[in-house]
């Protein structure tokens, strides 16, 4: 097989490949509750369209689940596998972080916007350009493998159908690789398979104190205001040296990848001085350790500020657990935790919102290897593996439903790419090793 022949299909593909992330970029395809469901199915057809000319047989399918949920639209498109041959599942979502504060943005956020080698627009890394890697790999790859295209449209708010789906389609959705193109790679110019994504669990607390607001010079003293004493609660989470401190919780020191601290401070924009929290390696802090941070909390804004002891507030926390670990045990092991240090008897109500389950996978199996060889031949250099501190719960869900497929995560961003911040971007240059890669999988799965 003449693999520069699919590297040089890619090549001659990349203007349309950018023209088209273009045009997605600019459909506002946020699936948040709050914001105009409309540009959802939108999204889909868009991509439908591109998917039935690449002559699949392509449908929208918004999902009605037995709990009466219904589901954001999905793409399934589906090609048959010539005889012998096996079939792949290509996963990514169409659906978008909201654009949050404009005014943090450089440029319009649902413009895509080249720059320095970069695209800049929401979506435009997470994940549309998985999306357009997909269509533009199966118009590149040589023929043979069956084709099941997947996207999803609600990712973004935890896909809440997803499994319905999974087996509601199990049969149609069937097969022996499937793709996940919603990860890392390890560095511009370094790809990366990911081998294992921490778990997530959610949990709302809310705290109070008193029935109603009290006059702080009146009462101020033996009264302590609820958001003093959540802050106490929350500062039992970690130890002095800013780990977890939550018993029953897994952690394990074991990665074999090595992130400079210098590196690691430039990636996430630290601010001279601020000093790094945990001990161990910092891959394992990142990938293989809990992690707790409190990601909403309702306060009076300080321009509505009062002399007021105030009675309640609630907060959100979210922990990030370790592979190999229940997230349900886990959620109860902060439960039990919140309550048993909970300050001066203050009136806890806590709800677990959610429980998505971490992913490890094999040590390694033909399609992982197979898909090694790829990314080498497309970047020039070596994959590593790694871990991701973040969740992709739905990749557990694959694995219990498709047990006997081969689940490869693969990367799309890096680590400037700022997916859910202002100022998404992607690499334009680590997006077209991406799609040769994928391209020539499918090809070299196909021989």
């Amino acid at each position: 097989m003449n693999y520069q022949d699919v590297k040089n299909a890619v090549d001659q593909s990349m203007p349309q490949n950018i023209a088209d992330l273009t045009e997605l970029v600019a459909i506002p395809s946020v699936s948040a509750d709050s914001f105009d469901q409309a540009h959802l199915k939108t999204s889909a057809q868009w991509i439908a369209q591109r998917a039935q000319a690449l002559g699949l047989d392509t449908q929208i399918i918004e999902l009605n689940t037995p709990s009466g949920l219904t589901g954001r639209p999905a793409i399934l498109a589906r090609r048959p596998a010539e005889p012998g041959k096996p079939t792949i599942m290509l996963y990514a979502h169409h659906d978008v972080q909201p654009q949050g504060d404009e005014s943090l943005w450089n440029t319009d956020p649902f413009t895509a916007t080249e720059r320095d080698g970069r695209l800049y627009g929401r979506g435009a890394a997470d994940d549309k350009a998985g999306v357009i890697a997909h269509l533009a790999a199966i118009a590149a790859a040589k023929p043979g493998v069956g084709i099941t295209l997947f996207i999803e449209g609600e990712e973004e708010i935890g896909s809440p159908t997803f499994r319905d789906f999974l087996r509601q389609y199990q049969e149609e959705l069937a097969a022996d690789v499937i793709i996940v193109a919603d990860s890392n790679n390890w560095a511009v110019g370094t790809p990366a398979l990911t081998t294992s994504l921490r778990g997530v669990t959610q949990v709302e607390v809310e705290l109070r104190v008193l029935d109603h607001a009290l006059h702080s010079g009146m009462y101020g003293g033996p009264i302590l205001d609820a958001v003093t004493l959540a802050s106490r609660l929350i500062a039992t989470l970690h130890d002095d040296n800013g780990d977890v401190a939550i018993d029953g919780l897994l952690a394990r020191d074991e990665t074999d990848v090595d992130y400079p601290e210098a590196q690691l401070r430039a990636d996430a924009g630290v601010l001279d001085g601020v000093e790094l929290a945990g001990t161990g390696s910092l891959t394992s802090r990142l990938w293989t350790k809990p992690a707790l941070a409190v990601t909403a909390m309702d306060v009076t804004p300080v321009d509505l500020v009062s002399n007021t002891i105030i009675p309640a507030t609630r907060f959100i926390l979210s922990l990030r657990v370790c592979p190999g670990q229940d997230s349900a045990e886990a959620a109860q092991a902060l439960c039990r935790h919140l309550e048993a240090h909970v300050p001066f008897g203050a009136q806890l109500n806590i709800t677990i919102n959610e429980c998505g389950p971490a992913f490890e996978a094999p040590d390694s199996t033909p399609a992982a290897e197979a898909m090694r060889w790829a990314l080498r031949e497309a970047w020039g250099c070596d994959s590593v593996d790694i871990g991701v501190g973040g969740s992709i719960p739905f990749v557990a869900d694959l694995c219990e439903v498709f047990p006997q497929a081969q689940i490869l995560v693969t990367g799309i961003e890096d680590p400037d790419s700022r997916a859910h911040s202002a100022n998404e971007s992607l690499h334009l240059g680590d997006w077209r090793h991406a799609i040769v890669a994928e391209a020539l999988l499918l090809t070299r799965l196909g021989e």
